[in-house]
């Protein structure tokens, strides 16, 4: 059976945020189909629990700890180096080990890298000779030119200077990789218009959702106390489009909800709610949970599930897993942006305050959409999607 290298900037584990869950059900698939050598980085000391089924997927992991104080210290050297400064935060001498003699014990020959900034470890003249391909997810550059726009000040400068040292790299991986991967058609056809010269090598494949974990009908008991309709809102809440996204709902949309449903709550729930989203907890209707042990009763017994990002990149995991949970949704464009078929569900989208607000009022009440669960079923398997990442693998 063939090794494949799996390179990830993040344990894969547990599937509980929008980068992890893509990364484990990619590295559940290639242990289908390869004997995988993991190299990835731990970053929050909580995910240790999660080694043994990780390593159950592998022939072989390696799982660095990571200080993310310490390591910004470090990514600031790419201000004299001119370097994207993620790229010096994931740079570390004992993966770079590791994956060289892993490469030559195991001979290596498929590697396949998680995120732009994992590709350093695989590039120059040693390692020319194997197939590599990147999953990109989105086109992160432009994320960054997208959070310059919205901020201010040196903040702006640090992000543009991000973007642009970015782009170059993303540029320069892409022209030495065998293909480059994306979330959407969307973002694919945004890298090639930023990347012309490796648009041969460019493709996508969707995120999926495991709809026989997130299915309404598993036996649970809902996490909410009694009292009025309740409008919820999951995902990693020190995720910075997470965190505008609340504050947004809650300070713009929410007060004209509660001016006709004064008992309607608004649930924020995931883990790492920074200072800002803790402070919502103190508006009237407003509950943040932080972590929970599992997202699906909150979805389940929700009356409405919201998406109301400004930024967003790709296929939203929170989108799919409402969705896949049969619940009545309301999503702003940029979350809805990367559905395929959309019209064969009934979610809606809106932008405006006002706008969303009537949507969510629409909604309340509303009975559990089959056509919603139906839709993710015939459109977003993992097992269908992913199967273009093997095609790479296999091509001679």
């Amino acid at each position: 059976m063939r090794r494949v290298l799996f390179l990830v900037h993040r344990i894969p584990y547990p599937p509980n945020k929008g980068d992890k869950i893509r990364s484990y059900h990619l590295l559940r698939y290639l242990a289908q189909h390869y004997r995988v050598h993991l190299g990835a980085f731990v970053d929050d000391p909580f995910d240790r629990q999660y080694e043994a089924p990780v390593r159950a997927l592998c022939e072989q992991a390696l799982l660095l700890s990571m200080n993310p104080r310490l390591r910004k210290l470090a990514s600031l050297s790419g201000l004299l180096s001119g370097e994207a400064l993620g790229l010096p935060y994931y740079r570390v001498r004992a993966m770079q080990d590791w994956v060289d003699r892993t490469i030559e014990r195991e001979s290596i020959d498929t590697v396949v890298v998680f995120s732009s900034t994992m590709a350093q470890y695989v590039q120059g003249e040693r390692h020319r000779h194997l197939n590599r391909i990147i999953d990109f997810v989105d086109v992160d550059s432009d994320k960054w030119a997208q959070y310059a726009a919205r901020a201010s000040g040196p903040t702006a400068w640090v992000y543009r200077r991000e973007a642009a040292a970015l782009l170059r790299f993303e540029r320069h991986i892409a022209a030495t990789m065998d293909a480059s991967l994306f979330v959407t058609q969307a973002e694919a056809d945004l890298f090639r218009r930023l990347a012309p010269e490796s648009i041969g090598r460019i493709a996508h494949y969707d995120n999926g959702v495991d709809t026989a974990y997130f299915d309404p009908a598993l036996p649970t008991q809902s996490p909410y106390a009694p009292g009025g309709p309740v409008a919820v809102f999951t995902g990693a809440m020190d995720y910075w489009p997470n965190v505008e996204a609340v504050q947004w709902f809650a300070r713009e949309a929410l007060p004209l909800i509660r001016q006709q449903r004064p008992d309607l709550r608004f649930v924020i729930v995931g883990s790492k709610p920074t200072e800002a989203v803790q402070a919502l907890g103190r508006l009237a209707g407003v509950q943040v949970t932080g972590r929970v042990p599992d997202v699906r009763p909150y979805l389940r017994f929700a009356d409405v599930a919201v998406a109301p990002l400004q930024i967003a990149r790709g296929i939203q995991n929170k989108v799919l897993e409402a969705l896949a949970m049969a619940r009545p949704l309301v999503c702003s464009g940029p979350a809805a942006e990367g559905l395929q078929a959309a019209d064969e569900i009934s979610q809606a989208t809106a932008d405006a305050p006002a706008d969303f607000a009537a949507k969510v009022l629409e909604r309340l009440g509303a009975p559990p959409q089959a056509c919603h669960r139906a839709y993710v079923t015939a459109h977003y398997s993992w097992e269908s999607q992913l199967s273009r990442v093997g095609q790479l693998i296999e091509r001679e």
